[in-house]
């Protein structure tokens, strides 16, 4: 048996800003020892860091041939809870909040529910930045996702997802 992971993670200079994603994906086996490694990024010039987050995740699933059970790590709360929690009261209520607004980033919560519902998945948060190998990969992945989208000279208030 096979257990497949993505690590994913997004960044963004400035917020908005340029901005880029990463996706590790590892596949292991029963030993935990890795069998195969693919990694994923892209970016965009005006974005959001939770706009990155979120494409970090659909773009792992999305590159999945088949149906497929994963693991997605996550540093991003907003992900992990938009998914796990919130989404179902946003569909409910016709995409809005509880306070009746429209949900930020509709476009990508669908995407990623029709991306995840190919899927069984098991969504998992780690702290950002603590070391965590995998994690520190998806986060350089997201910050060369990000490269060719940054001007010389723009503000750069954090590139950290």
């Amino acid at each position: 048996m096979t257990d497949l992971f993505a690590y994913t993670d997004g960044a963004c200079s400035g917020n908005p800003g340029p901005g880029g994603w990463g996706a590790l994906l590892i596949a292991r086996d029963d030993d935990g020892a890795v069998v195969k490694e693919r990694e994923l990024n892209g970016g965009e010039k005006l974005t959001t860091n939770n706009r990155m987050e979120l494409l970090a995740a659909i773009s792992a699933l999305e590159s999945l041939a088949r149906a497929s059970a994963i693991t997605i790590v996550t540093d991003s709360q907003y992900v992990k809870n938009g998914v796990t929690s919130w989404i179902h009261g946003w569909k409910r209520n016709g995409w809005k909040t509880s306070q009746k607004k429209p949900v930020k980033n509709e476009d990508l919560w669908k995407r990623l529910d029709i991306a995840q519902g190919r899927h069984q998945v098991r969504w998992e948060w780690v702290k950002g930045h603590a070391g965590h190998p995998e994690n520190e990969r998806a986060d350089a992945l997201a910050r060369a996702g990000m490269a060719p989208h940054k001007t010389a000279g723009a503000p750069r208030k954090s590139e950290r997802g």
